[in-house]
């Protein structure tokens, strides 16, 4: 096979050479990924249990989760939340790293790792922290309470990926436009956000995702009527074995990748 004698990159490293790369790549996608594909069958099982494979095919479950008021209005929360965080996280990450990194003070690393401390401590902690100081000013079971927390989880994504494209954009461009006598804000919106653009729709739709899929603050927080989604189904794999969360999964697994492929179509267009 020639393409194994075939430099992998600029350098002198060939196919062959990385070829041991290829297969504990391939290994890691499988594990990864055969989880999830091993779902989608099932949610199309007409069994009681989660089966598989399936012996009866059915959409029995769509229509469960389809014509129930419960996890329909658990999804509507889950969304609403999901795009008011969006909406928070995006701006405000995108500000701060921003700030920090035009700054060039010495204290901006530390400050940038302050802020991303909520992607280091673990969850769980975050969690009961939060549920404790919401008992105290009543934002358990609320909307708010719901965003404030996954905007405090969100919001060290987005900067890590704006950070990551400001360091590949040239500020002299805005410097440039503000020697003319462009303002700042003007300078950035003009200059600087439609060339990093792309990044910050992908921030965005991260933001989405992390508020959406989240399940643990939504555990402690969330309730009745404002309970998200993903409470309603860790409650149903935890009480009884539910099928439905089967056909919500799959459901969850096709929209987040068709996000993704929007996204990085966008992007391939925008080269």
């Amino acid at each position: 096979m020639s393409w194994l004698n075939r430099p992998a990159s600029d350098t002198q490293v060939t196919h062959g050479g990385r070829l041991w790369l290829y297969l504990v790549a391939a290994i890691v996608m499988i594990l990864l990924v055969v989880p999830t594909l091993i779902v989608i069958p099932m949610s199309f099982s007409d069994s009681q249990y989660l089966e598989f494979p399936p012996s009866n095919w059915s959409l029995r479950w769509y229509h469960e989760y389809l014509e129930s008021s419960k996890w329909m209005r658990a999804t509507l929360t889950s969304i609403k939340v999901g795009i008011l965080t969006m909406c928070i996280a995006t701006p405000l990450g995108t500000m701060a790293a921003y700030a920090l990194f035009v700054s060039g003070h010495r204290a901006a690393r530390p400050v940038f790792l302050l802020l991303i401390t909520p992607m280091i401590v673990p969850v769980i902690l975050i969690a009961i922290g939060t549920f404790y100081a919401y008992g105290r000013v009543g934002l358990n079971n609320t909307i708010p309470g719901l965003v404030l927390a996954h905007t405090a989880l969100a919001t060290p994504l987005v900067m890590i990926v704006i950070t990551s494209a400001l360091r590949t954009y040239d500020l002299n461009q805005e410097r440039v436009a503000r020697s003319l006598g462009a303002n700042p804000v003007y300078a950035f919106f003009v200059i600087t956000l439609p060339q990093i653009k792309f990044s910050v729709m992908t921030a965005a739709l991260l933001s989405f995702l992390t508020s959406f899929d989240e399940v643990i603050i939504a555990i402690f927080i969330s309730g009745g009527v404002n309970a998200t989604i993903t409470k309603h189904m860790f409650s149903a794999l935890r009480d009884f074995i539910d099928p439905t969360i089967a056909a919500i999964s799959t459901i969850l697994v096709l929209i987040s990748t068709l996000l993704l492929l929007v996204t990085q179509y966008i992007g391939s267009r925008e080269k």
